[in-house]
Order: structure tokens, then sequence, then C-alpha cells
């Protein structure tokens, strides 16, 4: 899945734009601008993470900062 994908996941998990950003703590624009951009920050990734409970793991948005588990076992998830 792409970036834009997983963040419109997200966005139909939580059931909006609007609720994924309360989740994160973020202002609803900040969630568009990351679906129209197709990334988002360390900081938002992991956020996305903690109000999905996981379902998009911040390690598939933010591949170059996070690392998957067991990845440093040479595991790929």
């Amino acid at each position: 899945m792409k970036q834009d994908e997983l963040i419109r996941a997200a966005i139909a998990i939580r059931g909006s734009e609007s609720k994924l950003a309360v989740a994160c703590g973020v202002s609803q624009a900040a969630i568009w601008k990351a679906k129209r951009a197709g990334r988002v920050s360390p900081r938002l990734a992991a956020a996305i993470h903690r109000a999905t409970n996981g379902s998009i793991p911040k390690w598939r948005l933010c591949p170059d900062v996070f690392d998957a588990p067991g990845a440093e076992l040479g595991v790929s998830a």
C-alpha cells in the first residue's frame, strides 16, 4: 500500500478526517495535507499508529524512520 492509501485507510478506521485528527492531536487540515501529499511526519506516523491501535503501523508510514518489528533480526514483517 502507498502512503496515501495508508492514510485513507486510517481515516476509514476512525470514521473521518476530523475524527482521525482529534485522535492524533492534530488539525483536520494536517490530515488532509498528509493525505494529499502522500506522506507524513514521524510524529504523525506514530500518532496514526496509536489512533488505529496499530492497524496502520508507523513503520509502513515512515519506513525511513521506523524499523518494522523483527527488522533488526533480519525478519521481514
